[in-house]
C-alpha cells in the first residue's frame, strides 16, 4: 500500500508525535469521510440552488415526489421521511406554498389532519431538478473506480445501519 500524503495524514502524523500513547488510526479514516460528507453537500446544494431550492426544498418536493400519484402526504410523515422537527417542516411548507411548488388542506376524517401536495409547478421542478441530481451524484461516483463501488455501498450500508438501528 502506497504512503497516503494528505492534510488528514499530517493531522494523524502530528497527533502520533504529540500523543504516541493513543492509536489515531481511526482519524484516518473518520477524518476522511467528514471531509469528503462536507464536500459531496456543497457538491449536492449546487444543483439544487441551480433550480432555486435549498437542500431542506429539494428533500420535501422529492419526498412528496416519491409517493406517487397522487403525490401527497401528511405534514408528519414529511417529517419522518426528511428526518426534520415538525416545526423545521412547517417553516419549510410555508416556502414551499407560498413558491406555489405545494399546496396544503385539510384531509379527509375529523377535520384536523392536513395533506400536502404537489401542484404541476413542482412537481415539474422535482423532475428537472431530480434529474440534474442523478447525473450529479453518476458523477461524484465515477471518481470512484467501478469496481470497487458496490463493496463501498455494502461496507457504507452495513456501517449506517448501526446508527439507524436496521443491522
Amino acid at each position: 500500500m502506497t504512503e497516503i500524503d494528505d492534510q488528514v495524514a499530517r493531522i494523524q502524523q502530528a497527533w502520533r508525535r504529540e500523543r504516541p500513547d493513543l492509536d489515531v488510526t481511526p482519524i484516518g479514516t473518520i477524518g476522511r469521510l467528514h471531509r469528503l460528507a462536507l464536500a459531496l453537500t456543497e457538491e449536492l446544494v449546487t444543483v439544487y440552488r441551480a433550480h432555486g431550492l435549498s437542500e431542506g426544498d429539494f428533500d420535501v418536493l422529492a419526498a412528496l415526489r416519491r409517493t406517487g400519484e397522487p403525490f401527497e402526504a401528511s405534514p408528519s410523515d414529511l417529517a419522518a421521511s426528511t428526518m426534520v422537527t415538525s416545526g423545521g417542516m412547517s417553516k419549510r411548507l410555508d416556502r414551499l406554498e407560498g413558491a406555489g411548488l405545494i399546496s396544503r388542506r385539510v384531509g379527509s376524517g375529523d377535520g384536523r389532519g392536513r395533506v400536502v401536495a404537489l401542484t404541476g409547478q413542482g412537481r415539474e421542478l422535482i423532475d428537472a431538478a431530480f434529474a440534474d441530481h442523478v447525473a450529479n451524484e453518476q458523477r461524484l461516483l465515477s471518481m470512484v473506480p467501478a469496481e470497487e463501488r458496490p463493496a463501498l455501498e455494502a461496507t457504507l450500508a452495513g456501517w449506517l445501519a448501526h446508527f439507524e438501528g436496521s443491522a
